[in-house]
């Protein structure tokens, strides 16, 4: 069965643009795993890719130089396969001398795929391919792909190269996961009719990732999908997490604690409550996990409304790892239909406000669509203060400062009805209101802004309250 395409507009774009140019070029895919960089790149090139190889994971020189080897002859089909090379340089030699021969009336393409799995340290893959790209493909009529999960490791070992790829990369491709809009049109593509509820629930568990999208199954609830591949003995998602960190980083085992940390703590942590969470040096290391976590989309830093760089702290974002953390590491988890047990738990009903919130910091785009202000420059964060002379801490979900004098504030809320504002919740938000301008001297409009799954049922409470309601349904639409 041919595989769905969805989406990936400009990234499609892209791919199609360096393929029409009349130089060549050398484009890098960045994304993380499962996420359809292989997927994409084959799609766009299927015609015109004369040579494609994938690094084996954990493979030693020699096997990386086999593997070579191998996919060359299968390009080739020579009669007299070619012997193995002794190194990269000789590789790419025989890679160019391939290239030379062949008929090239056409662009064509090279893609290697996972570098980070071939260009290990000390391989001397990176010294190799900056020549070959330098003295040969950079003076040819051919795209050069290079697509690889670790985020990090493809921007400081190649974007950001001082050697021979400095500044050699033509055009680069971030690709993200599907957001609420793209996730329905793939599962429409799959003749699945989920409505908006539905999809968010599969997309609160699971996120925008295709590869864990493409386990969904039709005619099943959000609920009967979640028990499935998560706590069914064959469930695809049940052991994924043990593999995916691993297979994107080098000792991964300082990656996970930090996730497993934030995990625990849903709004997050400054560097400085992360450093003592985790009794971690405050250092290099420290530094560069951070922000492999951050190029990857695991973990994204938020600013503090007020604060700037001390104002940072970091939450994470991933849907797969906090479902998994939450549900699954360390349970015993011994019969069908676990997840409708959960679901009737208090930890279902904090996981639920906690992922709806995450959910909402990554549709901003929408969200200001909806609340009409998309034209207007604004700057989003998020606001938390602890209690100060016997008063208690404030915090606020989203905020969007906005250039014409207002400031959104922005309560997220997950229910499976109406929402119904109460006297007490609504003396609540009037005390959220009043502690953010008395802390932060603003001088600005303050709009209370409610963003819920089905919309509020209005009543003495929220009039004059709420200035504006969001539904779910405005999350599905394109940002601008």
């Amino acid at each position: 069965m041919k595989e769905l395409f969805v989406g990936r507009t400009e990234e499609k774009a892209i791919l199609k643009k360096a393929l029409a140019s009349d130089h060549a070029e050398l484009v890098a895919v960045i994304g993380r795993r499962r996420v359809g960089k292989t997927y994409l790149v084959r799609s766009v090139y299927k015609k015109e890719i004369k040579f494609e190889m994938t690094g084996i994971q954990n493979g030693s020189l020699k096997e990386q130089l086999q593997h070579f080897t191998n996919r060359l002859n299968f390009h080739i089909q020579p009669i007299i396969p070619y012997s193995v090379p002794g190194n990269w340089l000789e590789a790419f030699q025989m890679l160019t001398v391939y290239f030379e021969h062949l008929d090239r009336k056409e662009k064509i393409v090279l893609f290697f795929d996972e570098l980070p799995w071939i260009a290990t340290k000390r391989s001397g893959f990176l010294k190799a391919f900056g020549v070959f790209w330098n003295t040969w493909a950079s003076q040819r009529n051919v795209v050069v792909v290079i697509c690889g999960s670790a985020a990090s490791w493809m921007i400081q070992k190649v974007v950001r190269d001082k050697g021979g790829l400095h500044n050699r990369i033509t055009r680069r491709i971030a690709l993200a996961p599907f957001n609420l809009a793209e996730t329905k049109a793939y599962l429409k593509g799959k003749k699945f009719n989920f409505d908006h509820y539905q999809i968010i629930q599969l997309y609160m568990a699971i996120g925008g990732i295709p590869h864990y999208l493409k386990e969904i199954e039709g005619g099943q609830s959000a609920a009967q999908n979640i028990d499935r591949v998560f706590f069914s003995k064959s469930g695809f998602l049940k052991e994924e997490f043990d593999l995916l960190y691993p297979a994107l980083f080098d000792n991964a085992d300082t990656h996970i604690k930090i996730i497993k940390i934030l995990a625990r703590k849903w709004k997050g942590l400054t560097r400085k409550e992360l450093i003592a969470a985790g009794k971690f040096s405050n250092g290099g290391t420290l530094t560069k996990t951070i922000e492999e976590l951050v190029h990857s989309g695991f973990i994204a830093p938020f600013y503090t409304f007020g604060k700037k760089k001390k104002g940072i702290h970091y939450r994470l974002m991933d849907e797969y790892s906090i479902f998994y953390l939450k549900f699954i590491h360390n349970k015993r988890l011994e019969e069908k239909g676990m997840w409708k047990k959960f679901s009737q738990t208090q930890a279902y009903k904090i996981w639920t406000g906690f992922a709806f919130e995450n959910l909402c910091l990554k549709h901003v785009p929408q969200i200001k669509k909806a609340l009409g202000i998309s034209g207007i420059y604004a700057e989003t964060s998020t606001y938390r203060s602890s209690g100060k002379k016997g008063k208690s801490g404030t915090q606020i979900d989203l905020l969007i400062n906005r250039n014409d004098h207002v400031i959104n504030l922005l309560e997220l809320k997950f229910y499976n009805v109406d929402f119904t504002l109460t006297k007490s919740y609504a003396k609540t938000l009037r005390s959220k209101m009043e502690s953010f301008r008395e802390q932060t001297k603003t001088r600005k409009q303050l709009f209370w802004s409610l963003l819920t799954t089905f919309g509020l049922e209005e009543n003495e409470h929220s009039l004059g309250l709420i200035d504006s309601v969001i539904t779910m349904d405005a999350l599905f639409a394109e940002g601008d």
